[in-house]
């Protein structure tokens, strides 16, 4: 009876998870278990952070700000492959710009042995091998004079006192 004075009714019984899990839903989670709606939640945020750096891709902003909290619309109103699509030529478009093409495994410059992870970089942009590591040994086109002057002279730059005003 007192149900019937608040207008509450009692749950029929335990209601299982909307997406077949096993596990117990609630009305306040949309019928599903507290996993299945946090991967609901996170994948709503997903999509909204997609679809506005698209957005931003496309009219040229490069500053959006960041929306945080739950996003109302459902993830099934999002086309995937038109996302892919998207994402597909925005990563296309930025690749063109750069034409950095790796080949294969790393290799020394001066005697082409393969290096892997224990190759050296040089200042001159080149990688190299343990035997070829140093300047000498493989011809090294960088001016480490030069750098070193402008390094010193950088790190320490030349400091007048003010003459004195004479009275």
């Amino acid at each position: 009876m007192e149900h019937d004075e608040t207008g509450c009714q009692a749950p029929q019984g335990p209601i299982l998870c909307i997406n077949n899990c096993g596990f117990f839903g609630s009305a306040a989670t949309m019928n599903m278990c507290s996993k299945c709606h946090k991967d609901l939640v996170l994948k709503q945020e997903q999509v909204k952070l997609a679809a506005s750096s698209i957005d931003s891709i496309v009219n040229g902003n490069g500053k959006e700000p960041v929306v945080e909290g739950t996003v109302g619309i459902p993830v099934a109103s999002v086309d995937q492959k038109k996302l892919s699509l998207h994402l597909g030529d925005a990563s296309a478009s930025s690749e063109g710009g750069e034409t950095k093409a790796k080949e294969g495994p790393n290799r020394c410059n001066a005697c082409r042995k393969r290096v892997g992870l224990t190759g050296f970089n040089c200042r001159c942009g080149n990688l190299f091998c343990a035997a070829h590591r140093y300047s000498d040994k493989h011809d090294c086109p960088f001016d480490y004079q030069t750098a070193a002057r402008d390094a010193i002279a950088k790190a320490n730059p030349v400091v007048k006192a003010e003459k004195l005003d004479k009275i």
